[in-house]
This record gives structure tokens, C-alpha cells and sequence, in this order.
């Protein structure tokens, strides 16, 4: 009965989604070209919140816990699991004085209404998964822009998005070179859960009357041992999944 219901509700969704997406592409292009970062920057955190709202007409609810005291003076390195593409919008919009901006498949940087010119314009990266050279280049691009500025990089370590929930190992490569370009970054690891129920049926229909929820942990220095750093920041991402199998 959920699943008959979605079809209407998925198709107004995305009628709703895909006008913020044209809408805000001009609109990020005026706010760079003429009054410069800042109100680029505030023009993509408030259609981020735009398209919170939009999932909201699929009875999706969220729920971010930040109870840390996390500074602004200094780079952030934030690693999260990684369910599905809404899980970037509420990372956006609850981190925006922090800067956010992300590790994103090259595919990405073109196409897509306002999401494609925020990634090439925004400050973010495009890797190659095919071209390690060219993917540990932009890493390292993006891990001096942060120690430069004092903004903050998101990484997906999972690589590929979980379509169950159930988290994957971590890899190491990306995260090690952010680390090792932002040595004084500090890292803050966030586990997501539910966002993979938006997509339990597919991409058509969506999944209705989800519970996204985001935790933040505790931010973790980074140490000399990047392999321990790593694991400590897995193990405190995976402690507030809640996958059952």
C-alpha cells in the first residue's frame, strides 16, 4: 500500500526538486559573479535547505545531533558513512558555518543543475575513480584548500553508498591524503542512518515516511599513526549505525 502511495507523491517530489535545482543555478551564478564567496556559499546552504523541504512532501523527517563543541578557526576533516545522495543535503545545511565541501565523483560535475556548479565552483573536488593519479592529486588540492582556509572536507571512506544500511569497510587512501595535506585539521566523524530508506525501492518510487537521522561524535585529533587515527574514527562511525541484519 506505501509502495502505491509513493508513485504520485515521488512524481510531485521531483517536480519540486528539479525546479530548486533550475531555479538556484542562476541564482549561484549571480551570487559568485557579482558579490563573490560568501553569497555563493549562502546561496548553496539555502538550497540545501530547499531541498530538505522537498523530501519532506515524501513524509521524510530529520534529525541532526550535534552536541560538540566543534571550532571554526581551525580545518575540519568530516567522515560519515554513506547511504545515499541525501545524505549530502542536511550535511550542508546543519555544517554551514563550517565550510563544507566534498569529494565528489567526477560524473557529477556536469549535467546536474546547480548541484554540477556548485562541485566545480564551490570549492569541492572531482575525482577519477578510474585515475588514482589524478584522484590523490585532487585530494591533495582539496586537503591544502581546508589548511589554507580553515573549511572543512567531507569524506565518504565507504567508497560506494550502502543500499541496506549496513556499513562497509573503510577505505584508507583518500582519507590518509587529506590528512596528511590538512595536518591540523581536526576530524569529525558522523553517522547517518535511515537516508537509504529514501531509495529502499529503487530511484522510482521513493521510499516514503523515512526517519533520517545524523549523529556527531566526539572530534578526534589527528596523530602520527594514521592507520590507528583511522580505525578510531571507523569504529566511532559505525558505533551509532544502527543496522540490524
Amino acid at each position: 500500500m506505501a509502495k502505491m502511495f509513493s508513485y504520485p507523491l515521488t512524481i510531485l517530489f521531483f517536480i519540486f526538486f528539479g525546479l530548486a535545482l533550475v531555479i538556484f543555478h542562476p541564482i549561484q551564478w549571480i551570487c559568485l559573479n557579482l558579490f563573490g564567496y560568501n553569497a555563493h556559499k549562502r546561496s548553496v546552504s539555502i538550497l540545501n535547505w530547499c531541498l530538505m523541504g522537498c523530501t519532506r512532501i515524501l513524509g521524510t523527517r530529520y534529525s541532526f545531533q550535534n552536541d560538540q563543541n566543534i571550532p571554526t578557526d581551525r580545518p575540519l576533516i568530516i567522515v560519515t558513512n554513506h547511504q545515499s545522495m541525501y545524505d549530502i543535503p542536511p550535511i550542508i545545511w546543519h555544517m554551514r558555518k563550517y565550510h563544507p565541501k566534498f569529494v565528489s565523483k567526477i560524473e557529477l560535475g556536469k549535467g546536474i543543475p546547480s548541484v554540477s556548479y556548485n562541485l566545480r565552483h564551490g570549492g569541492s573536488v572531482l575525482i577519477n575513480r578510474k585515475d588514482p593519479k589524478q584522484s590523490i592529486a585532487q585530494l591533495e588540492k582539496l586537503g591544502n584548500y581546508i589548511e589554507e582556509h580553515n573549511r572543512s572536507a567531507v569524506i565518504f571512506p565507504e567508497g560506494t553508498r550502502s543500499r541496506t544500511g549496513e556499513p562497509k569497510p573503510f577505505r584508507t587512501t583518500g582519507l590518509k591524503v587529506l590528512m596528511k595535506n590538512a595536518p591540523s585539521a581536526l576530524i569529525i566523524p558522523i553517522s547517518i542512518n535511515n537516508s537509504w530508506k529514501l531509495l529502499r525501492y529503487g530511484k522510482f518510487p521513493m521510499g516514503l515516511g523515512s526517519h533520517v537521522k545524523f549523529e556527531v561524535h566526539p572530534p578526534i585529533e589527528i596523530t602520527e599513526d594514521l592507520d590507528y587515527t583511522i580505525k578510531a574514527v571507523e569504529k566511532q562511525v559505525v558505533s551509532g549505525i544502527q543496522f540490524k541484519a
